[in-house]
């Protein structure tokens, strides 16, 4: 099969922007063994040479599903992708990819800007220094693509943003399918999954995260490393949610004294408690009783 190619170039008003995030481009490519790279017929701006590179003033996702090849990066460096990885571009930063010419790859491709996507870069959920992500080959991404190409054709009412949902849905599976794989040593997530039944079970009884460590077999420095990349929370914040959740439905629907759900929640006192649950919840326990 030869070199296939579906580009869609996209406008946007100002209205589309308030939204969030804009699309300015949506496609496929099937680019066969052998076939020259990139195919011509892409606008200017976002044509490039593989020699040379380019750089962008938006956000691309680029997902290969068949094939590999090579992305490079300024900040990033070079590496092979293959099939069910997916990079993303930053605007104003040298990037650089091509297909392996004995394979060709598929690649979908989906360009958009906008205080979304800003917004998570500034808060560290995307970095340019780690544009790759390791997806696998998932039929749910495809779907999300091919569909944007349709909305894109069609261009029906209120199309920027269908497609602004699109790229947010790509954006949540790139990065919660990418920490998923990253730990695909099944003993680290079964001891990952274990200190969460540990905490969640013994909460009440004062442990603590050493304890915790300890009662799965690692040292704590390393614990406390891979349970904050597996659950987003350090051990002791994880602990404490459990206390105050837990704290909250005392509160809610029973009549003890604060002493008393210290103690049941695991708090060595009831002003320890106290100040923990006014900070995590902006009002005192008392307060709290009152307005359930």
């Amino acid at each position: 099969m030869t070199t296939q190619t579906t580009s869609i170039y996209l406008l946007s008003n100002e209205q589309d922007a308030r939204w969030g995030l804009t699309v300015s481009t949506v496609g496929y490519q099937h680019i066969a063994p052998g076939d020259p790279y990139p195919p011509k017929g892409h606008p200017q701006e976002y044509s490039f040479q593989t020699g040379r590179g380019r750089v962008l003033d938006e956000y691309q996702f680029v997902y290969i599903s068949h094939g590999r090849g090579i992305f490079e990066s300024r900040n990033f460096g070079s590496t092979e992708v293959t099939e069910g990885d997916m990079f993303l571009l930053f605007p104003d930063e040298w990037h650089n990819y091509h297909p392996d010419e004995k394979t060709g790859w598929d690649e979908y491709w989906i360009g958009f800007k906008g205080t979304n996507i800003d917004n998570r870069v500034a808060n560290g959920f995307f970095q340019v220094h780690e544009p790759l992500f390791h997806v696998g080959l998932n039929e749910d991404i495809v779907r999300l693509y091919r569909n944007a190409i349709t909305i894109a054709q069609e261009q029906g009412i209120g199309y920027q943003q269908m497609l602004g949902g699109v790229a947010n849905m790509l954006q949540g599976y790139s990065f919660a399918l990418n920490r998923h794989n990253s730990f695909e040593d099944e003993q680290i997530a079964a001891a990952m999954h274990r200190a969460k039944v540990i905490m969640t079970e013994k909460f009440s009884q004062k442990i603590g995260p050493v304890d915790v460590a300890a009662a799965i077999g690692m040292g704590y420095s390393k614990f406390r490393r891979l349970f904050k990349e597996y659950t987003g929370y350090a051990p002791l914040q994880y602990l404490q949610e459990l206390r105050l959740q837990r704290s909250k439905q005392l509160l809610a629907s029973t009549d003890l004294g604060l002493k008393e759900i210290a103690d049941l929640v695991g708090y060595d006192n009831a002003d320890y408690f106290s100040t923990a649950f006014k900070k995590k919840n902006h009002i005192s326990p008392t307060n709290y009783r009152k307005v359930r």
